[in-house]
């Protein structure tokens, strides 16, 4: 047997300089078989020796497909048809073979069943794909799951990520949004796998679907179309498949910390745009660069904004409590009980009741959002429920109330207290949050702390106008003696 370079000088001779055969075995001490032979056929190195069929696979092959065929449709993507699975139901039927030859049958048969993947074309302008993703973040020190939606174009590979809270339809309505935001414009076409969000109904036998009434209002009002994957054929939007990872594995790894989610997504979104700034395509163009031209041949923003939130229609009870979506939202007391409606968006609730509107930070299935500033006029008249609620209260009226609640109780018991908050809370329902407070931390300027309730009505100096509730109040100079008690774990 020749070796490889023995065998190249051969082929060169020959087939490159076109010397005869008996030429070239004259030359190289060889006879003119020898040399045909390596003429016309691949170099022994090589060479792939012809490939052989088992006897005892041809025998199972058979039975095999049969299986696959019989268990076709009952299986899913994680309860999937394994080589083991196959090789135990054949010895339980009596079947003499080993589970190699069985996965040795499988593998060709996928191999001669694989679907060849043809190389797309991505225009600019014309594409972009869309994807959920689930990944862990770090809020005040909490770790938990909030879902990235991204939003990817093909041509310039630029990214658009946001995190939300839920994989909902408000943050996918709220995440096209900002996303053609960002870009001052709108692709022509944006491709989807099967999601639900989008899709209402189908895919029927010949592809059709019918879009989510929500997402088709988008789509009218941006005017792009929409494009969707086969089902199980995630390949068909493998950019943003591929993005999408390299989304959480370079720019959410380590897991990323913040006090608030807002303040990851900011970060996030400077991660990418620095990225992006320095990746450059087989032509030297970075993704910016890119962008402008996709820029050029997208669809222009409408004049009228869209409004990603979903209206729903409300009942507010005697207790002005409103059930949403699983979670329970408190109102202004004077709303209730009676209808009101409500905008879901992709992190709060916009609620209208004629003129007067209330926003609240949305809340999960089952958790609360209960805001005790909505209950002011009963809390002004039931002092013993001023005590109840008071730690909570005073943080939604402000630092400066939670210092005077905590001066109170030095000098009274907590109910004496609550009568002093509740006058002051009647205040504020009278005159306003903002001129009762004010007034309020002109008296914690002076380190003076409100008494039984006196005769007395020049409290505060004439410049502030004082509510009727702050007036009365003997105000005495605040002394350290009077604290001495605390020091001896007195009340």
């Amino acid at each position: 047997m020749l070796r490889v370079d023995q065998i190249a000088i051969i082929r060169h001779k020959v087939v490159n300089e076109g010397q005869p055969i008996r030429l070239v075995a004259r030359s190289l001490n060889l006879s003119r078989n020898t040399v045909r032979r390596y003429v016309r056929e691949r170099p022994e190195g090589r060479r792939r020796p012809p490939h052989r069929r088992s006897p005892k696979m041809e025998e199972v092959g058979p039975a095999i497909d049969r299986l696959l065929e019989a268990w076709s449709t009952q299986t899913t993507s994680k309860q999937r048809i394994t080589g083991s699975r196959v090789h135990a139901q054949l010895v339980t039927d009596g079947r003499d073979v080993g589970v190699t030859t069985v996965r040795a049958y499988l593998r060709q048969k996928r191999r001669a069943e694989a679907e060849v993947y043809i190389p797309l074309v991505h225009r600019p302008g014309e594409e972009a794909q869309v994807d959920f993703f689930d990944v862990t973040v770090e809020v005040a020190g909490v770790r938990r799951s909030v879902a990235l939606f991204q939003m990817s174009l093909p041509y310039s590979d630029w990214d658009f990520a946001r995190l939300y809270e839920w994989e909902d339809l408000p943050s996918f309505l709220d995440g096209h949004v900002r996303a053609f935001e960002h870009l001052g414009g709108v692709p022509r076409r944006l491709v989807y796998d099967n999601l639900r969000l989008a899709i209402k109904h189908g895919p029927t036998p010949d592809g059709e679907r019918v879009l989510n009434n929500h997402f088709a209002r988008l789509v009218a009002h941006f005017a792009f179309k929409t494009s969707f994957t086969r089902i199980g054929e995630g390949h068909d939007k493998g950019a943003i498949e591929v993005r999408g990872k390299r989304t959480r594995l370079q720019h959410l790894v380590p897991i990323p910390k913040g006090d608030t989610l807002a303040e990851i997504n900011a970060a996030l979104m400077e991660s990418l745009a620095v990225r992006s700034a320095h990746r450059k395509d087989i032509e030297g163009r970075t993704v910016p660069q890119r962008l402008e031209e996709e820029r050029r041949r997208f669809l222009a923003m409408p004049p009228v904004a869209f409004d990603p939130r979903l209206p729903a229609s409300v009942t507010v009870s005697r207790r002005s409590l409103v059930r949403l979506g699983g979670g329970t939202y408190s109102l202004p007391s004077t709303w209730g009980p009676g209808r009101a409606m409500a905008w879901v968006g992709a992190t709060d609730v916009r609620f209208e009741l004629k003129d007067a509107v209330e926003i609240r930070p949305r809340v999960k299935s089952g958790g609360k959002r209960i805001q005790y500033l909505d209950y002011l006029p009963e809390l002004a008249r039931r002092p013993q429920a001023v005590v109840q609620v008071a730690p909570e209260l005073m943080a939604e009226l402000g630092a400066d109330w939670t210092h005077l609640w905590h001066l109170l109780l030095t000098v009274h018991d907590e109910r004496q207290a609550g009568r002093v908050v509740g006058g002051l809370l009647a205040a504020v329902v009278e005159h306003g949050a903002d001129t009762v407070s004010n007034a309020l931390r002109r008296i914690l300027e002076d380190a003076r702390v409100p008494s039984a309730p006196t005769t007395t009505t020049d409290v505060l100096p004439a410049v502030v106008a004082v509510p009727e509730a702050l007036r009365g109040y003997r105000i005495d100079a605040a002394r350290a003696a009077d604290y001495d008690h605390l020091l001896l774990g007195e009340r």
